[in-house]
Order: C-alpha cells, then sequence, then structure tokens
C-alpha cells in the first residue's frame, strides 16, 4: 500500500496548505529521494497512516511476556460490573 499508484490511476485530489517553511523542506526531501513532490508527500502520509492503523492492532512483546500476554487471553472471562453498568447505557450521542 505504501507504494504510490500511478499518476494515470489516481482519481481523488488531496489539498493541503504548507508554510513556505514546510514546502521547502518537503522539496528538499523530494529532491532527496528522487520523487516528485506529490510522490514524496503521498508516500510518507501512507507510510505514517499505515503505522497510526498498525498501532492499533499489533501488540509488540518481548520472548518472556508473550506467554504471559496468551495466558491473559486464554483466561477465561470475568465478570465486571463496571463494563456491565457502563454498556448498559445509552451513548451521549445516541439521541433515541
Amino acid at each position: 500500500m505504501t507504494a504510490v499508484a500511478s499518476a494515470s490511476s489516481r482519481s481523488s485530489r488531496l489539498g493541503l496548505r504548507a508554510t513556505p517553511e514546510q514546502e521547502t523542506v518537503l522539496r528538499r526531501a523530494a529532491e532527496v529521494a528522487h520523487k516528485s513532490l506529490t510522490d514524496f508527500i503521498l508516500d510518507s502520509a501512507c507510510q505514517a497512516a499505515e503505522q497510526t492503523l498498525l498501532d492499533q492492532r499489533l501488540f509488540m512483546v518481548a520472548g518472556n511476556q508473550y506467554q504471559a500476554l496468551m495466558d491473559l487471553l486464554e483466561r477465561p472471562e470475568q465478570t465486571n460490573e463496571g463494563l456491565r453498568d457502563l454498556f448498559s447505557r445509552k451513548a451521549p450521542w445516541d439521541g433515541r
């Protein structure tokens, strides 16, 4: 997903505003990477987006912590009155 699609297959337009300093840094970095400004920005943004998404579902643990984590995940469920109460309430944005 980090590979930028060819210009001919791009169909969505994204707009952004930058300070002159930000533009200078981005242009310099794109030159160093031998990429167009658009390709550099898209590649960088996609890498950051993928990392953000992975951070939501990928857990890194040391070898000695792995078994403890697996044991915790395999434990039978326990009653949690606080969670039961929380999930029984209507969400504040749910005006029904």
